[in-house]
């Protein structure tokens, strides 16, 4: 070891051998970097050399903040508030890093700061090309299974066995001008089928004209769906107003919230798709109609045909090709690939490649999900907005969805800002984590990443207890 590779203020470190001191420092595989209280380069190990490619003498007592005036570790410094696991953009040599920082004290001043990280720009890179080589081998694969299933159904993320089948019976009636009844609970995507089937359809270059009956007032849906003429009512528009059928005309309505309904409104909903026909409120023109129908429910229709809530003939007229799609709950294989779905998309909007770490692929696979599909794109975009770094974390979700430990970690969970080794445990503990998640728990991926050998590989994930939440 040569002895002017290293240079220790007394301050800091003034009870250690220094040579014992350095030896253990110089045989950690990360940076270990200390800076004085002007942000002064007072020690680097032998890593740093090694993994930012600069020699450790060309740096000792250059101040940091002139080097890289954004570093973490001087933010740590001038604020006295330690972080553990965060990642950070090194301009000066272009390289991610991911690691910890904490203030060093004496009589409760802050003399130093110390900074432990490691380079992960591979494994980032490794992670965006594995990212695009998954997609492109999912998309062949889905061309493979579904190879029936035309484009316009891409919207549709899964492969649970029961919403293939609904999506191929949608994919055979799509060219057919069939009226179809879409079944199933709020949010699982019965308006993105709908639009499917019609662009799907030989009406894709006509109108979809999507009507939620539930939206709109009774006392407002017969003029809103049939029109009106001048005068039909107090308040009515000059010159009539043309309706949601005429609208249509040539390409397909979706009426959403079928079962909402009332009674009357029924009836006079299936005079129109019985006659092709419809006459504005107020009027007494027969309009003729070229449109194909799409219904939607996410009430009992059979019950309340039963209870007198529901009418027999439209039921017929609107029940031709019935398709069902399962509530989210009911196909947990599909969460995840729809959660990558929409974090894709937002990572778009970022500019960054975000990640779900495993214990929130382990709280969502084990939801509910009463908002099915659409509860799930809202919670993802919420950990996106709420993020501070490229993992969504257990503390970015709704407080409603988080653990209650998950809670309580922040307000009794005490670091000890000091212990090296605890810091240097966390992030591989963390590192490891994070390339078990973005290789979906392929841990040969996962070992190739990390660059260490299978057996250190197994040894800390069975160390740090992480073998179980990988697999969950």
């Amino acid at each position: 070891m040569k002895s002017n590779s290293h240079a220790v203020t007394t301050k800091i470190i003034q009870k250690w051998d220094q040579d014992l001191l350095f030896k253990i420092l110089d045989n950690i595989d990360d940076v270990v970097l200390v800076l004085d209280s002007d942000t002064t380069i007072v020690y680097a190990n032998e890593s740093y050399a090694n993994i930012l490619g600069v020699p450790v003498y060309k740096v000792l007592g250059c101040r940091l903040d002139m080097i890289e005036p954004d570093a973490l570790a001087i933010a740590v410094l001038r604020s006295g508030v330690a972080s553990h696991g965060q990642s950070d953009y090194l301009t000066s040599v272009g390289i991610d890093t991911i690691g910890s920082a904490f203030p060093l004290l004496e009589n409760e001043k802050i003399i130093g700061c110390v900074a432990i990280f490691k380079n992960i720009s591979e494994v980032v890179e490794l992670s965006r090309e594995l990212e695009r080589t998954k997609e492109v081998a999912g998309y062949l694969q889905e061309q493979l299974n579904h190879k029936n299933l035309p484009l316009s159904f891409k919207e549709f993320i899964g492969n649970n066995p029961h919403l293939q089948e609904t999506l191929e019976l949608a994919a055979k009636v799509a060219p057919t001008n069939s009226t179809v009844l879409i079944r199933g609970e709020s949010g699982v995507g019965k308006g993105v089928l709908a639009t499917a089937i019609h662009n799907s359809s030989k009406r894709k270059d006509k109108p979809l004209i999507k009507v939620n009956s539930a939206a709109i007032p009774e006392t407002l849906l017969e003029s809103e769906l049939f029109g009106y003429d001048e005068g039909a009512f107090s308040g009515a528009k000059k010159g009539g107003k043309i309706g949601k059928f005429e609208l249509a005309h040539g390409g397909t309505i979706f009426l959403d919230e079928i079962g909402d309904m009332s009674f009357s409104m029924q009836a006079k909903l299936l005079r129109v798709l019985q006659e092709k026909e419809v006459e504005r409120v107020g009027g007494n023109k027969t309009i003729k109609l070229d449109i194909r129908v799409i219904a939607a429910t996410n009430r009992d229709l059979e019950k309340m045909i039963k209870d007198g809530e529901f009418r027999s003939d439209l039921y017929y007229r609107l029940n031709i090709v019935p398709l069902h799609i399962l509530p989210l709950r009911e196909r947990k294989d599909d969460i995840i690939p729809l959660a990558k779905k929409f974090l894709s998309h937002f990572s778009e909007d970022c500019g960054e490649n975000i990640i779900l770490s495993p214990e929130v692929v382990k709280i969502m696979q084990k939801y509910e999900w009463p908002g099915n599909v659409r509860e799930l794109q809202n919670i993802v975009e919420h950990a996106c907005i709420v993020r501070t770094g490229r993992f969504i974390e257990a503390r970015h979700l709704p407080a409603y969805l988080r653990p209650k430990s998950s809670l309580k970690e922040p307000e009794h969970r005490q670091l000890n800002p000091y212990d090296l080794k605890e810091a240097i445990e966390r992030i591989e503990r963390d590192l490891i984590a994070a390339a078990l998640a973005t290789s979906n728990n392929n841990r040969s991926v996962a070992i190739r990443q990390l660059g260490i050998s299978r057996r250190t590989f197994y040894e800390k994930i069975n160390k740090y207890n992480i073998v179980e939440q990988s697999k969950a």
